[in-house]
């Protein structure tokens, strides 16, 4: 799983907040396995995945990792002057077959 950084995460905020999920038998059995396997409770288990989850949603939001050079890449790209695309134009333009 991956590393979990927020200040829940690590003992640094109290815990007095409750989260309650309703979930089918085997939903929870299927949690119960995992969290055992995990070496941890099912509350724990639920909590960090919920969180990578989360942080995993949030971040496709907000960042846009690239390496240097296929950052400069794709900056180089941005500052291109755009091309005309007449066909594409067209496409967005007129009216579709469901329009007509």
């Amino acid at each position: 799983m991956a590393e979990i950084s927020t200040p829940l995460a690590h003992g640094r905020s109290p815990k007095d907040e409750r989260i309650a999920v309703r979930a089918s038998r085997e939903e929870r059995e299927l949690i119960a396995q995992a969290s055992r396997a995990s070496a941890t409770t099912v509350s724990d288990f639920v909590l960090r995945a919920s969180i990578a989850r989360a942080q995993d949603v949030l971040a496709e939001r907000r960042e846009f990792r690239l390496p240097p050079d296929r950052w400069d890449a794709f900056v180089a790209m941005l500052d291109r002057p755009a091309v005309a695309r007449p066909r594409l134009r067209r496409l967005l333009t007129e009216p579709s077959v469901l329009d007509r």
